[in-house]
């Protein structure tokens, strides 16, 4: 499974109820299973970002899916990143020339 990291800030309405955010990334992990994918970490985050998640998928369609699940209950903006291990970068270095 590929690793994304994914950044988000809260909108007006996700700060408005910012209280509840715990329970909305509980929410979160199990939207995630219903599409197949493993949300893995939720971190709340100070600076730039508000919520910072560590997500496993097996395709970027499925990440799209739950990134536009997330999305379409209008607390978070979010931006994915798609994130390398060690191993997977150094196969893309191989090829590199």
């Amino acid at each position: 499974m590929a690793t994304y990291i994914v950044l988000s800030t809260f909108t007006d309405q996700g700060i408005k109820s910012v209280k509840q955010t715990t329970k909305r990334a509980d929410a979160a992990k199990s939207a995630a299973k219903e599409v197949g994918v493993n949300l893995r970490e939720v971190l709340w985050t100070q600076g730039q970002y508000d919520v910072v998640a560590i997500v496993e998928a097996p395709d970027e369609a499925s990440v799209a899916a739950f990134g536009l699940s997330l999305a379409g209950a209008g607390n978070i903006k979010s931006q994915t990143l798609r994130a390398f291990t060690k191993d997977e970068m150094e196969k893309i270095l191989a090829k590199v020339h």
